[in-house]
């Protein structure tokens, strides 16, 4: 019996590796997963990792499935704009924790459980909202693009995204900082200073003005059916 197995760690299952992996994934990004490293960190060989994964495949397959298990189900909420307002917010918030799943979340050829039941619980809430198949189709395109693309581009940003760290981010400095005082880009150089760099900014603000303006938009599609 190996050390695993005395009885100092909890016994090796499917649900602790994926916990594990998507800790890694987290601390290092996805790219440095490996199964001797996730091995390494269980304490385990690697080996005994495919009791519980098949392949390499399968362990990203569960850890978005984990992923997904995080974000807030639409129920509950008295009208269909709220569920989906709720959603969305838990879902960027799920991403920010964990930012390397944000490109995977539907590239997986066999989505597990929790992915599946979110995506049925939100077609659901469109739908008893009296929204055609069609239109949920698009509402779910629309939303899902919007949701992503902005995560991705969070992720992304060379500043932190409040103004008070901005402001005492070095990365301005020296060369964007002189190209936005040199008078070659005043428009960009207006948003930055009058707005940006303002006390109290937040690029997170900007996520909940585009979701709203997004959400009115589908429900006047909606009148119109």
């Amino acid at each position: 019996m190996n050390h695993d197995e005395a009885g100092s760690r909890p016994p090796l299952s499917r649900e602790r590796v994926l916990r594990t992996a998507v800790m890694l994934a987290d601390a290092n990004g996805i790219d440095s997963l490996t199964m001797r490293k996730l091995g390494v960190e269980l304490g385990v060989e690697a080996m005994s990792l495919y009791r519980h994964v098949a392949n390499k495949v399968d362990l990203l397959d569960g850890m978005i499935d984990s992923v997904f298990e995080e974000i807030d189900l639409p129920t509950g909420e008295s009208d269909w704009q709220s569920a989906m307002r709720r959603r969305a917010v838990s879902a960027r918030t799920v991403m920010s924790r964990h930012p390397w799943a944000t490109g995977l979340m539907e590239s997986r050829a066999t989505p597990g459980p929790a992915t599946l039941r979110h995506h049925d619980a939100v077609i659901a809430t469109l739908r008893a909202a009296g929204f055609t198949i069609e239109l949920t189709a698009h509402v779910v395109s629309v939303l899902d693009s919007y949701i992503y693309g902005f995560a991705l581009q969070e992720a992304s940003l060379p500043l932190d995204a409040t103004a008070e760290t901005a402001q005492k981010s070095t990365k301005l400095t020296p060369a964007p900082h002189a190209q936005l005082t040199s008078g070659r880009y005043p428009h960009l150089t207006e948003m930055t200073v009058e707005h940006i760099l303002q006390p109290g900014y937040d690029h997170g603000d900007e996520f909940m003005f585009g979701l709203d303006l997004i959400l009115d938009g589908l429900e006047r599609a909606r009148r119109r059916v």
